[in-house]
């Protein structure tokens, strides 16, 4: 959600940054509506007022003069259904007014480059050596240590497409990957853990802004909840309607949770593997702080997920996204993007953004730097340290061998019985 106040103070610079992300002005029609909004308000609360007078004054002349007291109720019947007409245009207003926030993406940091597509997007640096294998490497559904227990044919009988079954040594890994980030995430990075819900309510889905956008790569049961496309979801709407002090701010989170995503408009997309999947699990992180220190939490959110894969000994890049790649909700997003092997490419597998005051004002959430001072909204930060099934992807490919077998990384072994390689059949050794 935007702020009112700031739109009709500078139009320009908030049209100026839905350009940037290739909308069109909206200022003029905002505007319009609001002034229409407060000149209602205005009217009604004229008319509220009246009526609260003439109600008063019937009490007087009934004492002396019926006559007086009921011209004075037939004005009050007029003022009441001028009353219900005034009331039922506002509602159409503010109804109107609210479609149009709602569609609106973030206004975007005055750092975040300017671009038209991905091949804009800026990288800031790359982190680890790639490794020249003396052999073709394969994609992770090919290597033999993992591919007779990554199987999608079962699970496309049993569900549908884009599903996978992980047994063995291959679902081990993936809970080991799991358990891995959380442990680094509450142990070195100092996060909260969370074990949340992955069911949501509407006002929930609308508060972290996939309502109503991203309606149709959602699913909605029937009764009315949600499948969480993230933890996101549930954890930034912990603090829904809370005022926190200054004190208990940064609050940093962090779950692992199944998330579902119906991936329309990606018809022909990573159709083979694991990359592009409707359900998969992801551990992600959620900040809440004062808007003056967001940048600072995003450099350390990054941080947290870089660690991991530093840890894994994963190559990888970290790009900032251009004005045209970025997210709905986000103002400023870095992506961090795993080398894959046997894809010959780098791969997104975690992204990390701002949302500023964007999701706090959906959601109402809060802090007051003192006892006596003025209720501000919170800044709010969003996270993947990392999405497990992608991780698992590039766990495979950096660490297969000729002979078809895959090393483990020596960070999760200890997650793993302390074997140190699944073998070209699949089995621990």
């Amino acid at each position: 959600m935007h702020d009112i106040k700031l739109i009709r103070k500078s139009p320009e610079i908030f049209d100026e940054s839905l350009k940037k992300r290739g909308e069109n002005s909206k200022s003029l029609e905002i505007i319009a509506l609001d002034a229409e909004r407060r000149l209602t308000i205005e009217k009604l609360e004229t008319l509220l007022s009246k009526r609260k007078m003439l109600s008063k004054e019937v009490g007087t002349s009934a004492k002396n003069n019926n006559i007086t007291a009921d011209n004075t109720r037939g004005d009050i019947k007029k003022i009441k259904n001028e009353i219900s007409k005034l009331e039922a245009t506002l509602k159409d207003i503010e109804k109107n007014l609210d479609t149009i926030l709602l569609s609106i993406p973030n206004l975007l940091s005055d750092d975040v480059p300017f671009g038209k597509s991905e091949m804009d997007n800026v990288e800031v640096y790359r982190w680890g050596k790639i490794k020249s294998f003396t052999f073709r490497p394969k994609e992770h559904f090919e290597v033999d240590a993992t591919k007779n227990d990554i199987n999608f044919e079962v699970a496309a009988t049993v569900t549908g497409s884009r599903f996978a079954f992980l047994s063995k040594s291959s679902a081990l890994l993936h809970r080991a990957l799991t358990q891995y980030m959380l442990n680094t995430n509450i142990i070195e990075s100092e996060l909260t853990e969370f074990w949340a819900p992955v069911l949501v309510n509407e006002q929930s889905m609308f508060g972290t802004g996939q309502l109503p956008k991203f309606k149709e790569e959602s699913y909605k049961t029937n009764d009315g909840l949600w499948l969480i496309p993230t933890a996101e979801v549930p954890l930034t709407n912990i603090g829904r309607n809370k005022i926190y002090t200054s004190e208990e701010l940064p609050i940093r989170m962090t779950a692992a949770t199944q998330c579902f995503r119906s991936e329309a408009g990606s018809a022909g997309k990573d159709t083979t593997g694991m990359i592009r999947q409707h359900q998969f699990e992801k551990v992600e992180m959620v900040t809440y702080c004062k808007p003056e220190y967001e940048n600072f939490e995003l450099e350390r959110m990054t941080d947290c997920a870089e660690k991991i894969l530093k840890n894994l000994l994963i190559p990888f890049r970290k790009i900032l996204l251009c004005s045209r790649d970025i997210g709905f909700g986000s103002k400023k997003t870095y992506d961090l993007e795993v080398w894959l092997p046997g894809q010959n490419r780098y791969r997104e597998i975690s992204s990390c953004s701002i949302c500023g005051d964007f999701q706090s004002r959906r959601i109402n959430i809060r802090y007051k730097s003192d006892r006596e001072s003025k209720p501000q909204f919170i800044s709010t930060l969003n996270g993947s340290g990392l999405a497990v099934g992608r991780c698992l992807i590039a766990v495979i490919e950096n660490n297969q061998l000729e002979d078809g077998s895959v090393v483990i990384p020596e960070v999760l072994r200890p997650y793993m019985f302390n074997y140190k390689k699944i073998d070209n059949k699949g089995n621990l050794n």
